[in-house]
């Protein structure tokens, strides 16, 4: 059999250039798989993919003219089932061998083996390999079929009767082994060896490829395209830092790895200049004049070494024209009237104050169940003041701060650019000459806004955004809107991870179940509502979990925490610190067993109460447990008392041996009544010493 590299090219009209690389992985990756699973790859087989603008593109090594003949063992039936008392085939039998092709003249050949239950009969046949084109057409089938798109256009082919379906209109198909073309096909196009270059730079129209192997060398030469996405995206971030270094030599090109993505896909071959506009535009906040030139142009804006906005961006161009001063000028007139509306909208906007704004909101629906923004500015304002006072933080900052929070909703410059909320309601309320804490909550209690990103910094902030999280979380829960497996329109497990965030990282002395409590209390008198406190503090469990084993703790460690529920977080992580500890230590496999064994007794015990008789200790290690208990008892609370929870933990292994001899040498339930309460008594005391800081039984393997 023949052993070539293999080249598929699809020839399209323009890609969505943000699902670019996306799509180009996809397809690479679905066709590398189904050639591979019929046996047409050699196990080392190298991947190479092309993604650009017009093509999506797959080359291979190693690929064979055919797949290897296989033998396949197919389990028919039951023997019982299959052939009568003296062996003869059944109709059942005979129906099935039709079906793969054969007749009775099989039965002789086929095989017994057990499937575990019973004698199962089962049929050995040879499967011809799969030839390349069969086996390319396939994949190619399959590689289409699975693009992660959301859409596909319907277009008419060139006979103008049939209609296909695609991402984009195809106008090409490659598809060469080695110098050989596969006989392929697909929306309506056969397999050849040209393809097309670069729409206006292109040295040759059409390009021949002349071998797999020869595809992205003669797209560069020939057809001026970089074909490969990651080449391109590389050569663009060159170019990028020798422009900065150009335009001045303290400028860097924000980073944005989303930017670069899509530029990538908008651009075959890469050409990065330099354009300015007037420095009258920086006058504008920043973030306005950055979120226009990337979000509206794709520009690269750039950057001083102090993170201030320059007059200055970076363009990447498709085209390499000997002069660029065309191209630099026609960018830079199409990006002043950007920046010019982004003026415009900033002088307007503060004419009128924040809070002259809040009116508004009363117009402006938050949910049909829950009332208007205008009603869940109240609620969150109220439940900021009480997280404030629970907290020692200044009351009416937090209020303030809550009041003005969702104000620049009504902007113009948060109409044009919904990104831009809180953000620009910090400027604005700069500009109105609210406290600086009361500025910054209006950006600050969005905070966290996604995985990894920074907490709210001020006192103020911290009180705005747990209550407006809250709020969100607790009101859409209590109105039947939690998320499901793979729904969650309302970012509720977004919400809890920044409430976890919060109260674990600046260790807010605060009670859930009292948080949960306050926010219900909101909704009081809504019909709507029902009080989802006890099912949002499991899903708040559930995603702490997932938060610590993020963190690098085991799920036994963890489990010894959380499973107890803890009502304030502010010290988890010192918990979960000291139960680390205490797990490296020899004693604690045996503490653990031990604790385990001591809360299953007391469960079946149906809650003992009452306090240890001494008097009623009759056997020296019941004694000595019991005089280890409360020697030990002083410093254990001193420790826990002081947040010192490893030293709690350390204690505790002191009593191993009294433990131990105790579960050796007395019997718990006793004949006696009275002796088997007061046994039930001293491990209750023993259980509540070993389960302060975390219950250990949960460490037991």
């Amino acid at each position: 059999m023949s052993n070539r590299n293999l080249l598929v090219e699809l020839f399209v009209e323009e890609l969505p250039p943000k699902a670019l690389k996306k799509i180009g992985d996809a397809f690479a990756q679905t066709l590398q798989a189904s050639l591979k699973a019929q046996g047409l790859l050699a196990d080392d087989s190298v991947l190479t993919h092309f993604a650009s603008p017009r093509r999506l593109g797959v080359h291979l090594t190693q690929v064979d003219t055919q797949a290897d003949d296989k033998l396949v063992m197919q389990k028919l039936m039951p023997v019982a089932v299959g052939l009568t008392a003296d062996g003869k085939a059944t109709p059942a039998l005979l129906k099935k061998l039709a079906a793969l092709g054969t007749d009775e003249s099989a039965v002789a050949e086929l095989k017994r083996e057990s499937d575990g239950k019973t004698e199962v009969l089962f049929f050995n046949s040879v499967v011809t390999g799969a030839t390349l084109a069969e086996g390319l057409q396939k994949a190619i089938e399959e590689a289409m079929a699975k693009l992660p798109i959301p859409k596909v256009m319907a277009y008419q082919l060139a006979d103008g009767w049939e209609t296909v379906h695609f991402v984009r209109p195809a106008h090409g198909l490659v598809a060469l082994h080695g110098a050989d073309i596969v006989p392929v096909s697909v929306l309506g196009l056969t397999a050849g060896n040209t393809t097309h270059g670069h729409r206006f730079e292109a040295g040759l129209d059409p390009v021949f490829i002349r071998h797999a192997d020869t595809y992205a060398a003669q797209l560069a030469t020939e057809g001026a395209v970089i074909a490969s996405f990651d080449e391109r995206r590389a050569e663009i971030v060159r170019q990028l830092a020798a422009a900065a270094t150009k335009a001045g030599s303290n400028l860097t090109p924000i980073e944005d790895a989303a930017l670069l993505d899509e530029v990538t896909g908008l651009v075959e071959r890469p050409n990065v200049l330099i354009g300015q506009f007037e420095q009258v535009f920086l006058e504008v906040p920043q973030e306005c004049l950055i979120l226009t030139m990337k979000a509206n142009q794709k520009y690269f804006p750039l950057l001083d070494s102090a993170g201030n906005l320059s007059n200055k961006f970076l363009i990447v161009s498709n085209i390499r024209p000997a002069d660029p001063s065309t191209v630099i000028g026609g960018n830079e007139r199409v990006v002043r009237p950007r920046l010019a509306d982004a003026k415009f909208f900033f002088d307007q906007d503060r004419k009128k104050t924040l809070e002259s704004r809040l009116t508004g909101l009363d117009k402006v629906v938050y949910h049909n169940k829950l009332g208007t923004q205008a009603e869940r500015t109240r609620r969150v304002q109220a439940l900021a003041g009480k997280i404030a006072n629970s907290l020692a933080y200044d009351v009416a900052l937090a209020e303030r701060g809550a009041l003005l929070a969702k104000a620049d909703l009504l902007t113009d410059m948060v109409g044009e650019f919904p990104e831009l909320q809180g953000i620009m309601g910090t400027y604005y309320a700069r500009h109105d000459g609210e406290h600086e804490e009361v500025a910054q909550a209006a950006s600050e209690h969005y905070q966290p806004r996604f995985a990894g990103d920074a907490l709210p910094a001020t006192h103020t902030g911290i009180a705005v955004a747990l209550a407006d999280k809250l709020e969100t979380l607790v009101g859409i829960w209590g109105i039947g809107l939690q998320p499901t497996g793979d729904r969650d329109p309302f970012a509720l497990r977004r919400h809890a991870l920044g409430i976890l965030r919060m109260l674990v990282e600046k260790r807010l002395p605060l009670s859930l179940a009292a948080l949960l409590r306050d926010t219900a209390s909101l909704f009081s008198g809504n019909s709507n509502f029902k009080d989802p406190g006890a099912d949002v503090s499991a899903f708040l469990f559930d995603r702490l979990r997932g938060l610590l084993r993020e963190r690098g703790y085991a799920q036994n460690e963890i489990e010894a925490v959380v499973a107890q529920q803890p009502d304030t977080l502010a010290n988890i992580i010192e918990r979960l610190d000291a139960v680390q500890i205490f797990a490296a230590l020899p004693e604690a496999a045996s503490l653990a067993a031990a604790n385990k064994r001591i809360t299953n007794i007391l469960k079946k015990a149906e809650g003992v109460t009452g306090k240890v008789e001494p008097g009623l200790l009759q056997e020296a290690s019941e004694q000595s447990l019991h005089a280890a208990i409360a020697s030990l008892k002083p410093k254990v609370e001193a420790s826990f008392a002081a947040g010192d929870f490893a030293a709690t933990l350390k204690a505790l292994a002191q009593l191993r041996n009294d433990v131990d001899a105790f579960f050796d040498n007395v019997m718990v339930n006793a004949e006696d009544a009275a002796l088997r309460k007061n046994r039930l008594a001293l491990l209750a005391d023993l259980h509540g010493m070993l389960n302060q800081v975390a219950d250990i039984s949960k460490l037991a393997a």
